[in-house]
């Protein structure tokens, strides 16, 4: 049996108008160019009938399937549930506004299988997005540009395709979904390419942008730290404590050698406890010891069996 070549992935909330459009729009084309295919629709929790108009295209098309999320668990969960599932070897994640055009679907595809890239992420360089949007987007697309190393113009593009064996092993949860090619080279996918694409204004419905991506530089904080550290605590946590014991013990050994010194000396001197460097190299031997301890215990945990996250599915289709 002759493998799906491309799964489509869409994650939505309360997008019911713009599904039907969507669907057929996607299946013209995977039908112009002979694509095998599969759509996983991800139903976040809607409350309109984004629910029922999966159903429906499910049952008009068996390339259809649906996830539907007993309340809304965000982007990321979404699609992580959607990539334990797809089957094809390129994966396409776009948005389900019709923002995102499936005209770009084979190209896309063509980079990820003729060109070898990992990851194709879609490049919106004339956006049709107010100016409350734009600038945090374009803010924090540097910030991860700095942190990552990792020259992309739109990091939270919703338009990307991915060679299949990239996200069957990264696991994303949080905000992550904005920052999966950071998630994916520090995961040992290196060769991450762009593509200008074209940027829709939004047809139906309201946007979903929310507060939470003005925070984004706390991901991208998180990310580095779990990527980095996730696996080896111990090396920051005790190295940070070993060197605060370090420094608090030698100013201890030191206040001590000069008291020591004073009484032979025969020179004016003060109780130990009377000097505020005393409480200082005490309170940093104790932080370095609790930072010690920090890094012992999460080496522990690191040990354990970690799951990725599980999402309660209510119902599916197809």
């Amino acid at each position: 049996m002759e493998k799906t070549q491309i799964s489509v992935v869409i994650p939505l909330f309360n997008e019911a108008e713009s599904l039907p459009e969507l669907h057929d729009w996607i299946v013209r084309v995977m039908k112009n160019h002979n694509f095998s295919y599969e759509i996983l629709f991800v139903d976040d929790g809607s409350t309109d009938d984004s629910w029922k108009v999966i159903s429906m295209l499910s049952e008009k098309n068996s390339c259809v399937r649906g996830f539907k999320f007993v309340r809304n668990y965000g982007k990321t969960a979404a699609l992580q549930t959607a990539f334990n599932h797809t089957v094809g070897n390129v994966v396409i994640t776009m948005d389900a506004d019709l923002q995102d055009s499936p005209d770009e679907i084979p190209e896309l595809y063509r980079m990820i299988v003729e060109d070898g890239y990992d990851i194709v992420s879609g490049w919106k360089q004339k956006r049709h997005d107010p100016l409350s949007k734009t600038i945090p987007t374009k803010f924090f697309n540097g910030l991860a540009r700095w942190f990552s190393g990792i020259k992309l113009h739109d990091f939270n593009c919703g338009l990307k395709s991915y060679n299949s064996r990239v996200i069957k092993n990264i696991t994303i949860y949080g905000e992550m979904h904005r920052y999966i090619p950071v998630v994916a080279k520090w995961n040992g996918f290196k060769k991450i390419g762009e593509k200008v694409v074209q940027h829709q204004a939004r047809k139906y419905g309201y946007s979903k942008f929310g507060i939470e991506r003005a925070i984004g530089i706390l991901d991208i904080l998180s990310i580095t730290f779990v990527n980095k550290f996730g696996r080896r605590p111990m090396h920051l946590f005790g190295s940070l404590g070993v060197l605060s014991f370090f420094i608090g013990f030698v100013i201890t050994l030191w206040l001590a050698f000069d008291k020591v010194y004073s009484i032979y000396a025969h020179t004016s001197y003060r109780n130990l406890t009377d000097d505020p460097k005393f409480f200082l190299a005490l309170i940093a031997m104790v932080i370095g010891s609790q930072l010690f301890l920090a890094g012992f215990l999460g080496e522990l945990f690191v040990k354990g069996t970690i799951k990725r996250d599980e999402y309660l599915v209510s119902e599916r289709v197809g």
